[in-house]
């Protein structure tokens, strides 16, 4: 096992530009945007005055979860693409601050690409807008995306069709319940990819909290992925510590080597913004 920070970088169409203040300011291809971000809990290296110089949007939280965009600068679309290689990505505004794209996995996609042979099979789940379902397609595999939002689902459709892919596999329905029908199958993986929210409710109205369910996930996973797999998990709960993904991850997955870290990113301003825990169970 190892434990370390890993940073994760930007691309030519992406740039985490600064932050601080709890908020965030990002380049999206073109558009810049500025959204709270807890854990930027330090001064920002520009002034804010300066961000909404640059910025096209800026989200406002309201009560609860969500929130509304404010428009800075007239004509800034609500909806755009950007690339990530050869794949492309549709971004747009939601109500709980996401564009549909977490850049801080790019250091993830970078890995599929990497280990991913064609005729691998891949299981995503809480798979979202499905970069990675993308990704690991253009790479050869065989790939099933499970997410429990039909929005989110059509979502990834339309970036797999955007990027000239074909022939991912849909499925609406909870994340940890398909999981256990598969297990029950006897069916098996050469990668599981994990990205489960901290909090959330599934299609038919199941409450979903990760430090409640995180041990049912390593359990039924354990199960599913193969001898020689690889098992990539991120975090994003305050509640979800390291030292708990480690114990698990020693528990269920102690005769493998796996890597537990955390996941930062560097504004171009130089600050370290840290974004979850990732774990990676390897050859």
């Amino acid at each position: 096992m190892t434990e370390e920070r890993r940073f994760a970088s930007g691309w030519k169409d992406y740039e985490l530009i600064d932050a601080g203040g709890g908020k965030k300011l990002e380049r999206w291809g073109e558009i810049v945007t500025i959204r709270p971000e807890l854990q930027a809990y330090f001064r920002s290296g520009k002034p804010f005055s300066e961000w909404k110089k640059m910025a096209h949007w800026e989200f406002v939280q309201g009560k609860g979860q969500t929130g509304k965009w404010k428009s800075i600068k007239e004509e800034a679309p609500e909806e755009w693409n950007i690339q990530y290689k050869r794949l492309t990505i549709k971004l747009a505004l939601t109500k709980f601050k996401h564009l549909g794209l977490f850049p801080e996995q790019v250091s993830n996609w970078k890995l599929l690409s990497k280990r991913i042979h064609p005729g691998d099979n891949v299981l995503n789940l809480f798979a979202y807008t499905g970069v990675a379902s993308c990704v690991s397609k253009q790479a050869g595999a065989d790939v099933i995306h499970v997410d429990s939002v039909k929005q989110l689902i059509t979502w990834a459709k339309e970036n797999m069709e955007e990027s000239g892919l074909d022939g991912i596999r849909w499925v609406h329905e909870d994340a940890l319940k398909f999981a256990k029908k598969e297990r029950k199958r006897g069916h098996q993986y050469d990668f599981i990819i994990m990205d489960p929210p901290a909090w959330g409710i599934g299609p038919k109205g199941e409450r979903w909290k990760l430090e409640n369910k995180l041990e049912e996930l390593f359990e039924i996973t354990s199960g599913l992925l193969k001898k020689e797999g690889t098992l990539i998990l991120n975090t994003y709960s305050p509640k979800v510590k390291l030292d708990f993904i480690g114990s698990l991850a020693n528990k269920y997955f102690s005769k493998r080597y796996f890597e537990l870290e955390e996941l930062w990113m560097k504004t171009t301003t130089g600050k370290e913004l840290f974004f979850g825990n990732l774990l990676r169970v390897l050859d």
